[in-house]
């Protein structure tokens, strides 16, 4: 889920090249925030913009999050609730197929999915909660 967060921030910011290239949907910052606007009409482009960067800023600590495996239960419904939001601005201003064809609602199910595994065994988590003997000097 990490990769899956961390790939469209960097399609934003136009690491990948413009749009179009390498399968890239926005390719540079002012395509996703004209994207977003669609998605938030009622909001100004100014607004939308902001908005769009919180959203990508969430985005990539999500991604951090899952890729360095701390704070998963944490991030996973913050990752839960985003994709939820999109999923049902997506419906409501650009159509019913819109989330099914990002994947939003998937992630929004996988992270809440992720969010109720009581332990992660592989993560920076895992390690923070073993039991080290008490030392006394």
């Amino acid at each position: 889920m990490g990769i899956g967060y961390l790939l469209p921030v960097m399609d934003r910011l136009g690491i990948f090249g413009g749009p179009g290239v390498n399968g890239n949907i926005w390719g540079n910052w002012e395509n996703f925030v004209g994207y977003a606007n669609t998605l938030m009409p009622y909001f100004g482009k100014g607004a939308a913009g902001i908005f769009a960067g919180l959203a990508t800023l969430a985005e990539a600590v999500f991604a951090l999050a899952f890729i360095a495996g701390f704070q998963i239960r944490l991030a996973a419904y913050g990752s839960m609730i985003l994709t939820l939001i999109f999923s049902l601005s997506m419906i409501l201003f650009v159509g019913f197929r819109a989330p099914f064809n990002y994947s939003v609602l998937v992630f929004s199910s996988a992270s809440y999915i992720l969010a109720l595994i009581p332990f992660y065994r592989w993560s920076l988590d895992a390690l923070r909660k073993t039991k080290r003997p008490n030392t006394y000097i």
